[in-house]
């Protein structure tokens, strides 16, 4: 295929945009959840509490290389998300040519999602680079003849792919089944299913998972359990209180006229007149969305879960594009859609948006320096004494992996977990178990809403009679300056006795 200069511009905005994600990246602090997995990659491992792997290794192989610093966290988090859009891209180019692959370009730049989320170090970095991977292989393996040499080796790479989309996040499980929709539905990819070729694949992807599950059948199945109990909880708010909120977020996170375009192409393309391959997509976008749809009669979604039904939506909408109708309505959907990233961009570094005090979701990432600056002040303060060892600790992961983070020389901190959820600290070695008697612990802790010295707040109540000693220390304020999001109090307690409360939650 001749390339074009459309493929030359797809391939440059890609690029372009990659390269501001960059430089964004070394600029934004991290934010709570981005430091819980830095923390995962200093302790590398095949499966995680909360998610699988896959996101630490993609962090520490920018830390070893840069270091820990934002940058260095996020930099193949950016870079997979680079390649998340030239996979997008180039499926678009095969099903639509070169100027559907412009346009799918111009929509993943446009779509605040992509600018956003691909900046983040999130399990969506690797999720939607193997998933758009995943769903190339797959074009290339239904255009090769069927039982050849050729298709083989792309329904092995299919499934090597969605083996490594699986190992990266769960809902990775929505690719196979979207495509097994698409299959039961049209007889032309129904005949496939009379081939081993797809059975293949799924075998490669189960071996590649297989350290995945090795892992958590050595720890209970505790992930599988967790994020099970997380999606199918009992029902929280109603119904249409969770779908509004789910409909909500995707006109945020897409835009509301790229939104409305993509649902448009996709019924359109599900019809029978359509390609096959553009209705395979379809199907797989469809089937994703409908999943968290019906998700949501009994739990609220977050909005990003459904992320990777963007990934073939963009194709299906690029190639819809060949249309001119279809063209006037993305011209206007991509204006909005990129005043909207440049809206996200600006307010990142600098605040202009009019967020009411305390919402603005981009100052959660700030305070956290300050926070460990005052840790270190106060840890700095206890006497110290020979053999004696004064940690640290939170008792969220959030705040437990921001201390770590921002502290000097990242020491271990430790979440208590005494009134939070369970997390990967809870498999990790907590203070009663690394401590020896006669230590000291500082703590860091939301105070209760009278921050008085007489109203201690639960945690300090549970962990009083277990040490000699119990202060109460600096008050910090989290957020950016003049918008604050949350208090901390810093709590010294010195000289452990060796007892623990016994009311730790178990896993």
């Amino acid at each position: 295929m001749r390339a074009s200069w459309h493929w030359r511009a797809a391939i440059g905005i890609a690029l372009g945009a990659a390269a501001v994600r960059l430089v964004l990246a070394s600029l934004i602090p991290l934010v709570p959840d981005e430091t819980y997995y830095w923390e995962w990659s200093r302790h590398l491992a095949a499966g995680y509490f909360d998610h699988p792997p896959a996101i630490a290794f993609l962090i520490h192989a920018g830390v070893v290389i840069f270091g820990a610093t934002p940058f260095g966290v996020r930099v193949c988090p950016v870079l997979a998300g680079l390649g998340t859009v030239l996979a997008v891209v180039w499926l678009a180019r095969r099903v639509g040519g070169d100027g559907a692959a412009l346009w799918a370009s111009v929509i993943a730049a446009c779509l605040p999602l992509a600018s956003a989320g691909l900046i983040l170090a999130t399990p969506d970095a690797p999720l939607l680079l193997t998933s758009a991977c995943t769903l190339l292989a797959l074009d290339r393996a239904l255009c090769a003849p069927p039982r050849t040499s050729a298709s083989l080796a792309w329904w092995g790479v299919t499934g090597a792919l969605l083996g490594v989309a699986f190992a990266s996040k769960y809902t990775a499980v929505l690719i196979p089944l979207g495509v097994l929709v698409a299959f039961l539905a049209r007889r032309t990819l129904r005949e496939r299913l009379a081939t081993p070729q797809p059975y293949l694949a799924l075998v490669v992807a189960l071996v590649v998972f297989t350290p995945v599950a090795i892992w958590n059948a050595g720890h209970g199945w505790i992930s599988f359990t967790f994020q099970l109990s997380h999606g199918l909880a009992s029902p929280s708010w109603s119904a249409w209180a969770n779908e509004g909120s789910l409909l909500a977020g995707q006109l945020a996170l897409a835009s509301p006229l790229l939104f409305g375009l993509m649902v448009a192409a996709i019924v359109r393309a599900v019809r029978p007149a359509g390609g096959e391959r553009r209705f395979l997509l379809a199907v797989v976008a469809a089937t994703m969305f409908l999943f968290f749809v019906i998700s949501a009669l009994g739990k609220r979604v977050e909005p990003n879960w459904p992320g990777i039904a963007y990934i073939p939506a963009i194709v299906v909408l690029a190639v819809a594009a060949a249309r001119p109708l279809w063209r006037r309505w993305l011209y206007a959907a991509c204006a909005l859609g990129g005043a909207m990233v440049l809206a996200i961009y600006v307010q990142s570094v600098s605040p202009v948006l009019p967020f009411p005090p305390g919402t603005d979701p981009i100052g959660r990432a700030y305070g956290w320096a300050s926070l460990a600056a005052s840790v270190d002040t106060a840890r700095s303060e206890i006497p110290q004494s020979a053999g004696v060892e004064s940690w640290v600790a939170g008792d969220r992961y959030q705040d437990a992996s921001e201390l770590a983070f921002h502290l000097p020389e990242h020491p271990t901190v430790f979440s208590l977990n005494l009134a939070g959820r369970q997390n990967q600290y809870t498999l990790w070695r907590g203070f009663p178990r690394t401590a020896h008697i006669g230590d000291n612990l500082v703590v860091a802790l939301t105070p209760p809403p009278l921050d008085d010295a007489a109203d201690s707040s639960l945690v300090i109540r549970l962990l009083t009679p277990h040490f000699r000693r119990v202060r109460q220390g600096a008050l910090v304020t989290l957020g950016r300056p003049g918008d604050p999001r949350g208090l901390r109090r810093i709590w010294l307690l010195e000289g452990w006795r060796g007892s623990w409360p016994a009311t730790s939650r178990a896993p």
